[in-house]
């Protein structure tokens, strides 16, 4: 006669057998659906996250693709007040300009010119959406005509010394410009000044600019951490500032240097930056999140021409799908530590993340 004990073991469905110490908590009881995995999300993305790059150039009536970025373009300042009213409509809160100047010179002075084409785009900006955040890059190599960041080195210039090379960038030189540029750009109505240029000293040069013009209430942004990086092709298509001779590894960082960077990022906060950027972005998540955790400021992060561009090419293969691919990056750059991310996508981002197909 079978016992109540063996009964119920007859009828009892056999269990799989469980490895010694099998963890009691599953991690996959919170991934079970998508309304559970949103709510377990630790990380989220918004359009207002987003800083979208524009290209600006002298003319009218023009919307000019740039080949290298598909979805890009370089705009007229009467065509740009429109493309402004759409930035606001998707929730993007901020724009940072490049400019395309009508001539170039050893100086670069159309960017301290206060009718120059940024300042104009500025203007515009300002009078068609006046809450948008307006964030000026100040480097000089879209306006030099030897495309570099700064005055060079030249032989037969009153500046020129052979105790540096023919072709070196002078540091303290370009820095009375930067602080000109600064100041026209911030007249026009620039809200946050962006020097790019990785010139030592360049936020203390600026920031003493801008307070003795009384625009102490005007911010930087400053790119503290740019590397000298294979990245930038496509830019510097669309912004038309391949540099002349040489590469710009003289006063922009070895990719290999993160310590360096960490020194960089220091320097810029004792000389008042009031946001921090590193740049590019995804080949450089490790700095970026170290940046994050070591200093207390806003931290923004470049996702560059090309990691847009490669993303493009790919999708435009077969080998990826951009949307799913794009958003996951952005999503890793914000995972690291970004605050704010100037993105490309910006537009495709916010409308997907509406819920546009």
């Amino acid at each position: 006669m079978m016992t109540s004990r063996s009964r119920t073991s007859q009828h009892q469905a056999p269990t799989q057998p469980q490895p010694a110490g099998f963890p009691a908590v599953r991690p996959r009881r919170l991934r079970l659906s998508g309304a559970m995995r949103q709510m377990m999300r630790e990380t989220n993305l918004a359009p207002s996250d987003f800083i979208l790059p524009l290209f600006v150039r002298h003319g009218s009536d023009i919307r000019q693709p740039i080949a290298s970025m598909p979805g890009q373009y370089q705009w007229s300042v009467d065509r740009l007040r429109n493309e402004i009213r759409e930035i606001v409509a998707l929730g993007i809160p901020a724009v940072v300009l490049f400019g395309i100047p009508a001539s170039k010179d050893a100086t670069g002075s159309e960017h301290y010119d206060g009718d120059g084409i940024v300042p104009q785009a500025i203007r515009a900006i300002k009078e068609t959406a006046p809450e948008m955040v307006v964030i000026s890059d100040i480097c000089f190599c879209e306006y030099t005509d030897h495309g570099h960041c700064g005055i060079i080195n030249t032989p037969g210039t009153s500046h020129f010394t052979r105790r540096l090379p023919e072709g070196y960038v002078l540091n303290d030189l370009t820095l009375e410009l930067l602080g000109r540029a600064s100041v026209a750009h911030a007249e026009a109505g620039a809200d946050i000044i962006a020097p790019s240029g990785m010139m030592d000293g360049m936020v203390g040069a600026i920031r003493a600019a801008l307070d003795e013009q009384g625009f102490d209430h005007t911010a930087i942004l400053s790119y503290a951490a740019k590397y000298a990086s294979g990245f930038y092709g496509p830019f510097r298509d669309a912004a038309e500032s391949p540099p002349a001779f040489g590469d710009r590894s003289q006063y922009q960082m070895d990719p290999a240097n993160r310590r360096e960077a960490m020194c960089e990022v220091a320097l810029d906060v004792a000389e008042g930056a009031d946001m921090l950027m590193v740049k590019p972005a995804l080949p450089y998540l490790d700095v970026l999140a170290e940046v994050r955790q070591t200093f207390p400021l806003p931290v923004a992060a470049y996702q560059v021409s090309g990691e847009y561009a490669m993303l493009h090419a790919a999708a435009a293969n077969g080998w990826l799908d951009l949307r799913r691919c794009a958003l996951e990056s952005l999503i890793s750059i914000r995972r690291a530590g970004a605050d704010m991310i100037l993105t490309y996508f910006a537009k495709d981002a916010a409308r997907w993340l509406n819920g546009a197909e």
